[in-house]
């Protein structure tokens, strides 16, 4: 039986979209649970689902070709409100018989929507029978479906939006779960509470406790242990884990020398101080560094601090009694693109450190209080449970930390010089108010050496590089336009006060061409 929180569902199929994350995620937003299926899941797979209404995502296929992906039986047999978005309402028009061609020119961008007379979920948008909405389409539906009206268009295209005239089926040819869309989240929380009549259940304060309660069950009187990084998904397990089963949970901090500044000393003060939780913490800083000399390949070095790390934590692990269950932070992307992958059909293809992470040795069963929530929604659950915003809302850090933004070989005073400077550039960021308008900001050390001038001495020292990007997903992002004056001090203070630098650049690549950590 599914719990409270779970019995008002909505599925979203994923036609290929890099929205379709997105989608889900405004639906959980109007306070309603949702999964994301393969557009071809089982037809059994959809229907003991159970969805009180399902969306259909874009994607890059075409309708225009018999071999397109088709809208499944299951999802219309349920007869249930659909929502079809950009190719899912092109392949639900091909279904009713409509012609889709491919437009002259692909658009992308915005568009001005105009209502075409009364309609109801087109209402959502806002009262005035204008506005803009974000366009990312090649065809469009050129004939008006079987049982359908026209309710929007645009300049360009004629047939924006549909509605079935008896049944709740809806398709728009722009996105309303871009923030570029003006009121696309209301008009997605229209669909999910008005048509599909959801109450919004999906809140962090039922979460947490459905989790706890599904915790407690999972592990009874055993003991539990975790692997806490100081990052924002461990660190919420954490929490949640404390409440639930509180001294059966240890974690385990490994201070492996490749932290940000000041980060073992605020994990031990959140969790060992505050909320009593039992931390084991492990100086294994010359372990990490000696695994680590003459490594210049940031694979090598990635693989060198995973397995180091998987050896101090089961070391640990083993001599803890009554412990048989490992909690890990998955979170529901990791599950996705773990998913995706298996099967071939992912669209970003990653491997991921929570998912099949610690080696089986270790003889322990898993429990991911996680693996339901989005990252948004991670974060919303541990404001809820008390965690301090500056461990709540920081920045993503890798997991092998410094040791890929200190570019080449890893040495000490390598890592010192980058952590400095890194703390000094965060410093600002929140000093001006813009570490929270951007989604990651840090400094990477080149080991290379450059001419500066210091009072009336040259000197012949380090540089380092100041990265801040921003971005919805991750799958793309663009660098962060701070101000002048920012930079300038952020340089002045870096030079001035770290012994050992003597140039400051800005990264100004986007993503693509350039990832967003440079290893």
């Amino acid at each position: 039986m599914t719990s409270d929180i779970h019995s008002e569902r909505i599925l979203v199929l994923d036609f290929g979209s890099q929205y379709v994350q997105l989608i889900a995620r405004r639906v959980r937003e109007a306070g309603c649970y949702c999964e994301i299926y393969a557009c071809d899941a089982p037809e059994e797979q959809i229907r003991s689902f159970d969805p009180r209404g399902v969306i259909l995502s874009g994607g890059p296929e075409t309708t225009t070709e018999d071999t397109h992906p088709p809208v499944p039986d299951a999802v219309l047999d349920l007869d249930i409100p659909v929502l079809g978005i950009c190719y899912g309402m092109q392949a639900l028009a091909r279904r009713h018989g409509a012609e889709v061609h491919a437009g002259k020119r692909r658009e992308f961008g915005l568009a001005t929507l105009r209502r075409n007379g009364a309609n109801s979920l087109m209402e959502a948008l806002g009262k005035s029978s204008e506005t803009e909405v974000w366009m990312s389409h090649g065809d469009h539906v050129e004939t008006v479906p079987e049982g359908f009206r026209v309710t929007a268009s645009t300049e360009s295209v004629p047939i924006a939006a549909l509605e079935h005239e008896s049944r709740p089926w809806f398709g728009l040819q722009f996105h309303p779960e871009v923030t570029h869309t003006p009121g696309g989240q209301r008009l997605i929380e229209s669909f999910v509470r008005q048509y599909c009549g959801c109450r919004g259940l999906w809140e962090p304060e039922a979460i947490i406790e459905d989790r706890i309660a599904t915790v407690r069950a999972q592990v009874g009187e055993d003991g539990v242990v975790l692997a806490l990084s100081g990052g924002v998904d461990s660190s919420v397990v954490a929490a949640l884990l404390a409440r639930a089963i509180g001294e059966q949970l240890t974690c385990i901090f490994v201070d492996n020398g490749l932290l940000r500044a000041g980060e073992a000393t605020q994990v031990r003060e959140t969790f060992a101080e505050h909320l009593g939780v039992q931390v084991i913490q492990v100086d294994a800083r010359e372990r990490f560094l000696s695994a680590l000399v003459g490594v210049t390949d940031p694979e090598d070095k990635r693989k060198i601090i995973g397995r180091e790390f998987i050896h101090v934590f089961q070391e640990q692990a083993e001599q803890l009694l009554n412990v048989r269950w490992l909690a890990q932070g998955t979170i529901y992307p990791d599950v996705i693109e773990s998913a995706a992958a298996a099967t071939g059909k992912a669209h970003l293809i990653k491997s991921h450190h929570n998912v099949g992470g610690l080696p089986e040795t270790l003889h322990l069963q898993l429990v991911e209080p996680l693996r339901e929530l989005f990252k948004d929604e991670v974060r919303r659950v541990g404001r809820t449970l008390g965690l301090p915003q500056e461990l709540i809302g920081r920045h993503p850090f890798p997991g092998p930390g410094l040791g890929v933004r200190v570019l080449g070989e890893v040495r000490a005073e390598y890592l010192e010089l980058a952590r400095e400077a890194d703390r000094i550039f965060i410093e600002e960021l929140r000093a001006w108010d813009l570490y929270d308008q951007v989604a990651q900001a840090f400094v990477v050390f080149l080991p290379v050496r450059s001419v500066g001038v210091m009072g009336d001495g040259r000197r012949y020292d380090y540089v380092v590089t100041l990265r801040a990007v921003e971005t919805q997903d991750f799958m793309t992002a663009r660098w962060a336009h701070l101000p002048d004056e920012f930079l300038d001090r952020c340089a002045r203070r870096i030079i001035n006060e770290i012994d050992g630098i003597a140039r400051v650049c800005y990264d100004i690549s986007g993503k693509p061409p350039a990832t967003v950590e440079w290893e």
